[in-house]
């Protein structure tokens, strides 16, 4: 029979040969873990009944624990993502209060539980359809917005060990299915047969033309700096030489107004534009609908502040220090410190035109990511990187 230490046993993820993963990976590692001890649990008490079962064994398996570690690991990234929107919203609330001299929302735990209250409430709303709309497309294109938000949410890395998958195009892959979301916004506003909505679809589709092209030109100058399109790669380029803020701060502030813009944020929300537009392409959407596409803006607002972590802030690593000990509570901290910026902007400025916003994304960001492009060219040329 043995003892219950005999069944559960911490064995090296690394060695297992259905590891999916070339190299360490911590939420993965903590659901093989969590398997042991719950599988190891059960295979022993089945053994105590029933000894010399091949169940028990199969419990403990490579496979099994593999397959469960999986499951346990996706579940691991899915509500680190999900919490961390959620800190995002509360923080924003709490800017906005106190810059119109408020406190903000103050509901449970310095007012956190007031997210979690907004869900339950939109979840008990009732979930109309409009009797005109293209019903599928209309279920489809929502659909997609959230996944694809949730998505690009759990793909951006935390650190070298916090990771769903180390590819070298990485980059680019985060940045495609960024851009998706504006292509399923301009179809949802036609299948919701709502003037409102078209025209807050065809704004999205717009504003993605003008500001996507600045925003990958600036990726590239990073990459270029880096000499790869792995975010590993990118990340400790800049541990080994400097913050590419620095180098680049032109670069930075263009990058950062195209990814709020990009995020259809204030003061870029022609899409939505609430005073002329009702609610733009969510016009039509009720309930736990239109807080799920509400808390996908939110999704990729974070997205847009990784993204220049990344890029420009070293990731999760520190001057002098390198990934330290804890380096996904650093990334996030950084992620957190650019979002304030974001909602102070949506304090402090009011929305502009839909051809201003034109002007800005064709004749002023993309002269300057081309301006900035040459400085970094000059630079790698120069050896100076």
């Amino acid at each position: 029979m043995g003892h219950i230490l005999d069944w559960i046993v911490y064995k090296d993820t690394m060695a297992n040969v259905y590891t999916p993963f070339e190299s360490y990976n911590l939420p993965y590692d903590i659901g093989c873990k969590l398997w042991e001890i719950i599988g190891g649990t059960l295979a022993w008490l089945i053994d105590l009944i029933f000894p010399g079962n091949v169940v028990s064994e199969w419990l403990v398996s490579d496979a099994v624990t593999t397959l469960l570690g999986l499951i346990v690991f996706m579940l691991l990234i899915f509500i680190v993502a999900f919490v961390s929107t959620l800190i995002v919203l509360w923080e924003e609330r709490k800017v906005l209060g106190r810059m119109m001299d408020r406190r903000g929302t103050m509901v449970g735990m310095k007012g956190f539980l007031q997210c979690v209250a907004d869900g339950l409430k939109t979840f008990q709303k009732e979930n109309t359809i409009p009797a005109k709309v293209d019903k599928m497309t209309y279920m489809w294109t929502v659909t997609l917005v959230i996944g694809v938000s949730v998505l690009v949410l759990c793909m951006v890395p935390l650190s070298s060990r916090w990771y769903v998958v180390d590819y070298d195009t990485g980059l680019l892959i985060i940045m495609a299915f960024f851009a998706l979301a504006p292509f399923f916004i301009l179809v949802s506003g036609w299948a919701q047969n709502n003037k409102y909505s078209m025209i807050g679809g065809m704004r999205a589709a717009e504003l993605m033309i003008s500001y996507e092209a600045p925003m990958l030109i600036l990726i590239t100058t990073s990459a270029l700096l880096a000499g790869s399109f792995n975010i590993n790669d990118i990340v400790y380029a800049q541990m080994d030489s400097v913050w590419y803020i620095i180098p680049q701060v032109i670069g930075a502030i263009t990058f950062f107004t195209c990814a709020v813009a990009e995020a259809e944020r204030v003061p870029f929300d022609i899409a939505e534009a609430e005073a002329e537009l009702v609610e733009g392409w969510q016009t039509e959407y009720a309930g736990m609908k239109w807080g799920l596409v509400m808390l996908a803006d939110y999704m990729r607002g974070s997205v847009s502040c990784s993204m220049f972590v990344i890029l420009f802030l070293g990731g999760w690593t520190l001057p002098f220090i390198g990934d330290g000990p804890i380096p996904e509570i650093v990334f996030l901290l950084k992620a957190y410190i650019v979002f304030f910026f974001m909602s102070y902007a949506r304090a402090a400025l009011a929305r502009v035109r839909t051809d201003q916003i034109l002007n800005l994304g064709w004749k002023v960001f993309l002269p300057l990511s081309i301006f900035n492009l040459a400085v970094v060219i000059l630079l790698k040329v120069g050896g100076v990187f």
